[in-house]
């Protein structure tokens, strides 16, 4: 089974945004991943709102998404509840809807890794309490 890795929104900025200060970890980590990149409709979101610096750049980066570089994954009603639950046990970092969307769906897949440049990613636990593993930092 290839590889899979969920995707926050901070290496898919960096990957479109050349000032960013992760954009060449972002460009070595594309280069050298070989499976799936997993991520949903709040990451690309954040994306598209964090790079509204450059229409071309959020152009650029719908494109890629439509390409299915990475498999976007819904969130579904159910998952509501979950991500109430979550954002609110983790109010003190705090962790947004979008984080909590990606820890929704690591339980759902069974997925342990994540692709982030938040470290916040190293403290949120799933359901089963298990820790999940930043490939990216």
């Amino acid at each position: 089974m290839p590889k899979r890795v969920v995707v926050d929104s901070g290496p898919l900025i960096a990957l479109f945004d050349k000032s960013d200060q992760h954009h060449e970890r972002a460009i070595r980590f594309l280069k050298g991943f070989r499976g799936q990149m997993i991520s949903n409709i709040a990451v690309v979101t954040e994306v598209t709102h964090l790079l509204d610096f450059s229409i071309k750049a959020q152009a650029d980066f719908i494109r890629w998404i439509a390409s299915r570089a990475v498999s976007l994954i819904e969130v579904t009603h159910d998952d509501l509840y979950r991500i109430v639950e979550l954002t609110e046990k983790y109010a003190g970092l705090p962790m947004d809807v979008a984080d909590a969307s990606l820890v929704v769906i690591c339980e759902r897949l069974k997925i342990r890794d994540v692709a982030s440049v938040d470290k916040d990613f190293l403290i949120y636990r799933t359901s089963n309490k298990d820790s999940l593993k930043n490939v990216f930092l």
